[in-house]
Protein backbone atom coordinates (compact mmCIF):
# COMPACT_ATOMS: atom_id res chain seq x y z
CA UNK A 1 0.00 0.00 0.00
CA UNK A 2 1.08 3.60 -0.89
CA UNK A 3 1.87 5.66 1.92
CA UNK A 4 -0.35 8.99 1.15
CA UNK A 5 2.04 12.04 1.83
CA UNK A 6 0.07 14.56 4.80
CA UNK A 7 1.56 17.87 5.47
CA UNK A 8 0.89 18.58 9.45
CA UNK A 9 1.63 22.74 10.25
CA UNK A 10 1.55 23.53 12.97
CA UNK A 11 3.99 25.73 15.69
CA UNK A 12 3.46 23.60 18.66
CA UNK A 13 5.71 20.36 18.78
CA UNK A 14 3.38 18.47 21.01
CA UNK A 15 0.88 19.24 18.32
CA UNK A 16 3.11 17.89 15.92
CA UNK A 17 4.50 14.63 17.83
CA UNK A 18 0.52 13.37 18.67
CA UNK A 19 -0.23 13.88 14.94
CA UNK A 20 2.95 11.64 14.08
CA UNK A 21 1.87 8.99 16.65
CA UNK A 22 -1.65 9.02 15.31
CA UNK A 23 -0.61 9.37 11.98
CA UNK A 24 2.46 8.11 11.06
CA UNK A 25 2.25 4.50 10.42
CA UNK A 26 0.23 4.54 7.79
CA UNK A 27 0.74 7.97 6.03
CA UNK A 28 4.52 9.51 5.04
CA UNK A 29 4.29 12.75 6.60
CA UNK A 30 6.23 16.14 6.51
CA UNK A 31 5.87 19.20 9.26
CA UNK A 32 6.13 22.82 8.63
CA UNK A 33 6.53 25.15 12.30
CA UNK A 34 5.12 28.40 10.78
CA UNK A 35 2.94 29.62 8.16
CA UNK A 36 6.04 30.49 5.95
CA UNK A 37 7.08 27.06 6.28
CA UNK A 38 4.10 25.65 5.69
CA UNK A 39 3.04 27.53 2.52
CA UNK A 40 6.48 27.05 0.47
CA UNK A 41 6.02 23.11 1.42
CA UNK A 42 2.64 22.97 -0.07
CA UNK A 43 3.26 25.09 -3.02
CA UNK A 44 6.01 23.06 -3.79
CA UNK A 45 5.70 19.67 -3.16
CA UNK A 46 2.25 17.15 -3.77
CA UNK A 47 0.79 16.37 -0.53
CA UNK A 48 -2.45 14.17 -0.31
CA UNK A 49 -3.82 16.55 2.64
CA UNK A 50 -2.66 19.43 4.88
CA UNK A 51 -3.73 19.39 8.70
CA UNK A 52 -3.17 23.65 9.53
CA UNK A 53 -3.44 25.69 12.79
CA UNK A 54 -5.21 28.29 12.37
CA UNK A 55 -3.18 30.30 14.98
CA UNK A 56 0.77 30.11 13.67
CA UNK A 57 3.68 32.74 13.33
CA UNK A 58 4.60 34.50 10.41
CA UNK A 59 0.95 33.58 8.69
CA UNK A 60 -1.64 32.30 10.36
CA UNK A 61 -3.38 28.99 8.89
CA UNK A 62 -6.41 30.90 7.27
CA UNK A 63 -3.97 33.75 5.25
CA UNK A 64 -2.37 30.59 4.61
CA UNK A 65 -5.09 28.91 3.25
CA UNK A 66 -6.35 31.95 0.96
CA UNK A 67 -3.07 32.19 -1.05
CA UNK A 68 -3.11 28.47 -1.36
CA UNK A 69 -6.26 28.36 -2.98
CA UNK A 70 -5.38 31.41 -4.77
CA UNK A 71 -2.37 30.39 -6.26
CA UNK A 72 -4.45 27.22 -7.65
CA UNK A 73 -3.45 24.42 -4.77
CA UNK A 74 -6.77 22.12 -4.32
CA UNK A 75 -5.23 19.67 -1.75
CA UNK A 76 -8.06 19.22 1.29
CA UNK A 77 -6.76 21.34 4.19
CA UNK A 78 -8.38 19.90 7.55
CA UNK A 79 -7.82 23.34 9.71
CA UNK A 80 -6.70 22.46 13.74
CA UNK A 81 -7.15 25.07 16.41
CA UNK A 82 -7.64 25.52 20.22
CA UNK A 83 -10.08 28.33 19.77
CA UNK A 84 -13.69 27.07 19.90
CA UNK A 85 -14.81 29.75 17.04
CA UNK A 86 -18.00 29.62 14.97
CA UNK A 87 -16.95 32.24 12.85
CA UNK A 88 -13.22 30.93 12.32
CA UNK A 89 -14.99 27.44 11.10
CA UNK A 90 -17.63 29.04 9.06
CA UNK A 91 -14.12 31.46 7.59
CA UNK A 92 -12.24 28.44 7.26
CA UNK A 93 -14.62 26.44 5.25
CA UNK A 94 -15.49 29.98 3.29
CA UNK A 95 -12.00 29.71 2.11
CA UNK A 96 -11.81 26.57 1.34
CA UNK A 97 -11.05 24.30 4.15
CA UNK A 98 -12.36 20.67 3.83
CA UNK A 99 -13.17 20.25 7.92
CA UNK A 100 -12.37 22.09 11.14
CA UNK A 101 -11.01 20.29 14.14
CA UNK A 102 -11.10 21.29 17.80
CA UNK A 103 -7.77 20.85 19.93
CA UNK A 104 -7.52 18.95 21.88
CA UNK A 105 -8.85 16.26 19.22
CA UNK A 106 -9.45 12.72 19.18
CA UNK A 107 -7.53 9.93 17.96
CA UNK A 108 -9.90 8.25 16.34
CA UNK A 109 -11.51 11.71 15.53
CA UNK A 110 -8.23 12.95 13.54
CA UNK A 111 -8.12 9.14 11.42
CA UNK A 112 -11.80 9.67 10.22
CA UNK A 113 -11.04 13.40 9.28
CA UNK A 114 -8.12 12.27 7.84
CA UNK A 115 -9.37 9.47 5.57
CA UNK A 116 -12.65 11.99 4.53
CA UNK A 117 -9.83 14.23 3.11
CA UNK A 118 -7.59 11.79 1.43
CA UNK A 119 -10.81 9.96 -0.35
Amino acid sequence: MVKKRILIADDEEGIRESLNLILGDDHDLSFANDGEETLAKAQSESYGAILMDIKMPKLDGLEVLKRLRKAGVKTPVLMLTAYQSVDLAKEAVRLGACNYLPKPFERDQIIAAVQDALA
